[in-house]
């Protein structure tokens, strides 16, 4: 019975573990800019819908973020963020939107 119980955490385990490591990383997955085609604009930024990619998880500072586009969606979607020193819009200016 114990070598049964055993057994049964080992691959309960390893299903955990396959899992957490083979889901896909929906962030890598979405566009960053759409370069128009007059090259002499700038690069438009797209931003995603807040339901495609992110939500609001607690996170406050751009040290805990991964992109531009995912620190302006936190501070245009989520309260009590603190990634906007200048109050100007624009998240981790230092970081990540310079």
């Amino acid at each position: 019975m114990r070598t049964l119980m055993l057994l049964l955490l080992i691959a309960a385990a390893a299903w955990g573990g396959y899992r957490h490591f083979n889901q896909p990383d929906v962030a890598m997955d979405v566009p960053i800019a759409r370069i128009s085609a007059d090259r002499s604009r700038s690069p438009e930024r797209v931003l995603p819908k807040p339901t495609d990619t992110y939500s609001c998880d607690g996170r406050q500072h751009c040290s805990q973020m991964r992109s531009c586009d995912e620190a302006t969606f936190f501070i245009r979607n989520c309260p009590d963020t603190k990634m906007d020193g200048d109050n100007d819009g624009v998240p981790c200016e230092s970081q990540w939107c310079g």
